[in-house]
């Protein structure tokens, strides 16, 4: 298993903080040279990687922020009066294809597109405008130039190129960008739409699981994603527990799946919480696109693509808290959605807990590891100390009993760098990027 040092700290140094400066998603590009982290007041924050140094190898997931720009603003739905918040629920990068960078980002009901510019010239020399760009008297103009580029400080321009409203009356969940690079897709609780990047006044909706009468309702979508390389393939979760595979070369309406993935509950651990802690949270394809990472209230699974009847391994994330549901249900932890993730070969599986800790499961090992994201924990270039936590009995030194766990302080949104062991760590409103140790040694 690895061994983590911390490179970067986004860090509020007071302990009071705003409700609007929470993380509420985060997500490295497709090659892993920018960062961008969505919180509930609306914010995007975009970090660049420092370009690598040969002489300082520690330094390899150091990031700086490059940008921050207002995505969402609070609005009202006077048809339901409703407020719509402005907290951005997902981000989603788009392969580069020039230049410039894209990606969309979502609130509850609208989806934008942005892109991200760079300006280190600015033109000068005009014919008709002088240097503030007013209109010269065209008296005074008696001879013609041609306007010449000048060198000016780096300006990172953010512009909106689309927006996507009005496709969704429930609140959307996931958006999935599609390998054809044309085409994506946007989940809430009941149904799944198709956009095309560059159509915005439609969209095609192509899962729909809304009853004629509401009464009826039994699970919801919880999470959905595109195939990394088969276009016409995505998955859903649901609040049952179940993954549903579509194929969108069946038919235009996807309710029909054609593979479902649900494992047999075991009568023996039946409860009142059994239907609450089988939701899906997350759904995430592996990079080879052979399997699906799941995380659910207790467990991450790894499912193979083919085979439908279990998981091919389950790993417990946190079991000592089985005994705690009740408590958890009072103050509504119980529904908290934990993130998962893959690492650049899909041999190691990350996600969250209570108490700012992060498990990592190494898949050929069979090895786990609790980790801390905390400021007093995490001195820069300090290895970070495996954590354990005690259930009943002897305690070793530093083992932290289950009873004085934080659950205010939680790990939802983890992020893991597309090819290098670099990950960052959403806890609350601090942002954590670690690097691997042995990863910056060998550089």
């Amino acid at each position: 298993m690895f061994m983590w040092l911390l490179t970067f700290l986004m860090v509020a140094f007071s302990h009071f903080f705003l409700l609007a400066d929470i993380i509420s998603t985060v997500e490295f590009n497709h090659t892993g040279e920018l960062l961008a982290t969505g919180d509930k007041g609306g914010r995007v924050v975009i970090f660049q990687r420092e370009p690598e140094s040969k002489n300082e190898p520690y330094n390899q997931g150091e990031y700086n922020v490059y940008s921050t720009f207002q995505s969402h603003e609070p609005e009202f739905d006077y048809l339901k009066s409703l407020e719509i918040e402005e907290k951005i629920n997902k981000i989603k990068w788009l392969p580069q294809q020039n230049a410039a960078h894209s990606l969309l980002s979502t609130n509850d009901k609208t989806i934008k597109l942005w892109k991200v510019t760079e300006r280190d010239k600015r033109p000068e020399g005009y014919n008709l405008k002088d240097e503030e760009g007013k209109l010269k008297d065209l008296s005074t103009v008696t001879s013609l130039q041609v306007p010449v580029l000048k060198p000016m400080d780096l300006m990172v321009e953010v512009t909106p190129r689309r927006i996507f409203a009005n496709g969704h009356t429930y609140h959307v969940n996931s958006i999935s960008v599609n390998s054809d690079c044309e085409t994506y897709m946007s989940a809430d609780d009941l149904r799944i739409n198709l956009w095309h990047l560059a159509i915005t006044d439609r969209s095609f909706n192509i899962v729909d699981i809304k009853p004629a009468n509401m009464e009826d309702l039994t699970e919801v979508i919880t999470a959905s994603e595109f195939h990394p390389h088969h276009c016409n393939l995505f998955v859903y979760s649901s609040s049952k527990g179940s993954l549903r595979l579509c194929d969108m070369r069946a038919s235009a309406l996807c309710d029909k799946h054609s593979k479902l993935f649900e494992e047999p509950e075991d009568p023996s651990n039946r409860s009142f919480f059994s239907e609450i802690i089988s939701s899906v949270s997350d759904v995430k394809f592996s990079h080879s696109g052979r399997y699906m990472l799941t995380r659910d209230y207790l467990t991450v699974k790894v499912w193979d693509l083919n085979m439908e009847t279990k998981p091919i391994e389950t790993y417990q994330v946190h079991d000592y808290l089985r005994s705690k549901l009740c408590s958890l249900y009072e103050n509504d932890c119980i529904f908290d959605k934990f993130e998962c993730a893959w690492n650049g070969s899909d041999s190691v599986i990350m996600t969250g807990a209570y108490n700012n800790f992060f498990r990592m499961f190494d898949r050929n090992t069979k090895r786990d590891v609790t980790l801390e994201a905390s400021r007093e924990s995490s001195k820069p270039r300090a290895i970070l100390k495996p954590r354990r936590v005690c259930v009943g009995g002897k305690r070793r030194k530093d083992d932290i009993s289950v009873d004085s766990l934080d659950f205010t302080k939680k790990i939802l949104h983890t992020a893991w760098h597309p090819t290098e062991n670099i990950i960052a760590i959403a806890a609350t409103n601090n942002l954590y990027i670690f690097q691997d140790k042995v990863n910056s040694e060998m550089h």
